[in-house]
């Protein structure tokens, strides 16, 4: 069935801005919604690059340059996309 991801919209956005992040981008996206998964132990053994923090899960995208911020509903297998950030930007992000 697959996972579905809201939104990729918010991904466009990033790589239209740092056009390096395009391919890795969509990589992240297609492993995502190709896949299922039933907890963060699911999504850890897809992704080894993901943590868990306060709440969000936090993924390393193009060995360590970006990150994205999403969280999940596991058992309506969707994850939303909160934000995509340069590792600049993420030092000084803070969990809602």
């Amino acid at each position: 069935m697959g996972t579905n991801v809201i939104a990729k919209s918010t991904l466009r956005e990033f790589w239209q801005r740092y056009p390096d992040a395009q391919t890795p981008l969509e990589e992240w996206y297609d492993t995502l919604t190709k896949g299922e998964y039933f907890s963060f132990a699911d999504v850890k053994s897809a992704f080894g690059s993901v943590d868990w923090v306060k709440g969000y899960m936090v993924f390393d995208i193009r060995g360590n340059h970006y990150r994205i911020i999403a969280t999940a509903r596991f058992e309506r297998k969707t994850f939303w996309i909160k934000g995509v950030l340069t590792h600049e930007e993420y030092d000084s992000w803070t969990p809602e």
